[in-house]
């Protein structure tokens, strides 16, 4: 199986449709970059979710007066298939001339869409602009972004992945997070929140390794698969958890979570970022 974006808008000048139009989503399969990481495409040995928030949301309603909010899409690791960032802009951008009779039609039109692309059920709700968003920072886990490291390899080194003797539990972000869209080049800024118990990951190579990420290509999903299982693989935790926090294009940030617990609760507070 190839990943065959040609067809997809990425990249293209687009005619923005305003009418309701699921077929403008673009899915493409996780077997793809799972299969060129050795994962299992079955049990790929992690759970988690990819959680969007889409700041541009508008409709009509009954009486064609257009309404805005913000959304929170999720969907689960284990569907078949991510959906194309712009892509997912444009089918949302197609309900804003499209008459709907509320917020319930609006999220059975997108949970049950977005169900059928990626293989898995969606979870879709609206956020009213008047609820107060609680914006944080990771100030309860440590910050690797003082470390004084020089850097000199942008592409992913996981010789930079190494541990020490102690045993800890611990819960380590760096905002220096950056990659680029495998299409387009374009950079993608992030926060990965990396929680884990087991021998201490060495912090400086560590932070080497999520800069090493600098100049590569792949989407957001595909690159918190390949830190988890980089970790994983070189550090062997007791338990591990990877939590990209990407900031907005076209009004959507995505969020992927990779964890080996089966059983997580997430924390989507907004960081100053988004």
């Amino acid at each position: 199986m190839s990943m065959n974006l040609n067809h997809s808008e990425l990249g293209k000048k687009s005619a923005y449709e305003t009418q309701y139009n699921p077929k403008l989503l673009f899915p493409i399969p996780r077997e793809i970059k799972r299969k060129e990481l050795g994962l299992d495409i079955e049990n790929p040995g992690f759970y988690g979710v990819d959680i969007w928030t889409h700041y541009e949301i508008s409709w009509l309603n009954i009486k064609c007066k257009p309404m805005v909010a913000i959304g929170e899409l999720v969907y689960p690791a284990y569907s078949t298939n991510i959906i194309e960032s712009k892509s997912m802009k444009l089918y949302f951008n197609s309900f804003n001339n499209t008459k709907l009779n509320g917020v319930d039609e609006l999220i059975k039109y997108v949970e049950d869409d977005i169900s059928n692309a990626v293989g898995a059920p969606a979870k879709f709700k609206i956020i009213p602009l008047t609820e107060n968003f609680d914006i944080k920072n990771n100030h309860d886990a440590i910050c690797l972004d003082d470390l004084d490291v020089e850097c000199t390899i942008y592409k992913p080194c996981t010789d930079f992945l190494f541990c020490e003797d102690s045993v800890v539990k611990e819960s380590i972000y760096s905002d220096l997070l950056k990659s680029n869209c495998l299409v387009t080049g374009q950079p993608d800024w992030g926060t990965v929140y990396i929680d884990y118990r087991g021998k201490k990951i060495n912090h400086d190579g560590l932070l080497k390794y999520i800069v090493s990420l600098r100049n590569h290509n792949e989407f957001h999903e595909q690159c918190v698969e390949r830190m988890y299982n980089d970790i994983q693989t070189r550090c062997c935790p007791e338990y591990l958890t990877v939590y990209a926090r990407y900031t907005r294009r076209g009004g959507l940030d995505i969020n992927p979570y990779r964890t080996s617990l089966d059983k997580f609760e997430i924390n989507n507070n907004r960081l100053i970022r988004q």
